[in-house]
């Protein structure tokens, strides 16, 4: 007999328990960087409510403060968030029969919620919808607010913030290096650095960044059954 949506809340908490923590100071870093770049706390607030991409929040603080340019920004979402389209697939059989919940699990799938959704075993008796509908709402409430915290206590910060965007660029760094602790061969990674380091020549510094996104998508596109059957992967 299935349990009711409380049991399945309560079953999903613990495992976004290690979540809370990144979410919180993240959103919180990210609400401030907001409010020191000139937005009232409504946009980090909206934002993390409509947007939910922790790495395409960041890099939108400097698309609203730049040229109005959508074709750049189609382009740079696209590339940033690509891997979801490996993300949905993986999911399309454990979505199945979660009714209009899919909906928002699709909406709300960021790489911790599909970790936790694709890996974790549902308890005994839990409705599986409803368990991975709150592991993505908790989630998604994590980020939001420590996001909206961050952009309504900005103004009260005193100290030099000068610097604070490179918060984007160490959260970069570290998915990098787990990514490299986790990979045995390091396959994925040399690729990627190879090809940044190829286009950061060819197109120049403020030119790069959409190149070397889409030839990593076609390289890891191309080269991913290859390195499934190698185990790599």
């Amino acid at each position: 007999m299935k349990k009711g949506k409380m049991a399945a809340l309560r079953a999903a908490f613990p495992y976004t328990i290690p979540i809370f923590a990144g979410f919180w100071f993240l959103g919180l870093t990210y609400g401030i960087y907001m409010n020191v770049s000139g937005f009232n706390f409504l946009y980090p607030c909206l934002m993390s409510l409509t947007i939910f991409a922790g790495s395409m929040e960041f890099i939108t603080v400097d698309m609203l403060l730049g040229a109005f340019n959508p074709i750049q920004a189609f382009f740079m979402t696209l590339m940033v968030n690509a891997r979801h389209i490996f993300y949905g697939i993986s999911m399309l059989d454990k979505f199945k029969g979660t009714g209009l919940k899919k909906l928002y699990l699709i909406f709300g799938m960021c790489d911790e919620s599909f970790s936790i959704n694709y890996t974790a075993k549902v308890p005994i008796g839990i409705d599986k919808g409803w368990f991975m509908f709150f592991v993505t709402l908790l989630n998604h409430f994590y980020w939001f607010f420590g996001a909206t915290l961050g952009g309504i206590f900005g103004s009260l910060i005193t100290f030099d913030t000068k610097g604070l965007d490179f918060v984007m660029t160490a959260m970069f760094v570290v998915i990098f290096l787990e990514q490299w602790l986790k990979d045995k061969k390091h396959i994925n990674a040399v690729t990627g650095l190879v090809l940044s380091t190829l286009c950061l020549f060819i197109f120049g510094k403020n030119n790069f960044m959409l190149p070397a996104m889409a030839a990593i998508l076609i390289a890891l596109t191309v080269m991913r059954k290859p390195l499934e059957k190698g185990g790599v992967a």
